[in-house]
């Protein structure tokens, strides 16, 4: 079974993954404008430096405000909208969020933000590649010991 039938499945089930992302900027936008053709995934939050950029980008890959509006991650789980932030540390640390996806670019960053998730019990995709080639192999050690999944995202 590949993932794209079990992302269905979940879809089939309303028991959509529920995703955090951080980092709204160029990567994160191409993630942004796939999310709503992906069946079965949930993008409860956003966390970005800059709230503005991540509702600019939000726009420009068109999704509609409404989307992107819930006032907290609790009401973006209850009701399946988005909440756009400036903390990351309240997506890792929310217990709806299932997985992280790194998008700053910032490779500091990148590391302080999956060892975070990991510690929370989140499976984490890393598209920040910098921090990888610093770290992946202490990071892929941290994920298997908190008994979460580590991986880059390809393609």
């Amino acid at each position: 079974m590949n993932l794209y039938a079990k992302l269905c499945e979940r879809a089939e089930l309303d028991k959509p993954l529920r995703v955090g992302l951080i980092g709204a900027g160029k990567f994160g936008s191409m993630y942004l404008a796939q999310v709503p053709r992906t069946p079965g995934v949930h993008l409860a939050g956003i966390a970005d430096l800059s709230p503005n950029t991540a509702y600019r980008n939000l726009k420009l890959v068109g999704w509609a405000p409404e989307q992107y509006g819930a006032s907290s991650l609790d009401a973006a789980i209850k009701t399946g909208a988005t909440h756009v932030t400036d903390d990351w540390r309240a997506l890792v640390v929310h217990e709806g969020i299932e997985i992280v996806i790194e998008c700053t670019g910032d490779a500091s960053a990148a590391v302080e933000h999956c060892l975070a998730a990991f510690r929370n019990g989140k499976d984490v995709i890393n598209v920040t590649v910098e921090a990888d080639a610093f770290c992946g192999p202490i990071l892929a050690r941290r994920a298997r010991s908190a008994g979460v999944i580590y991986s880059l995202a390809y393609g």
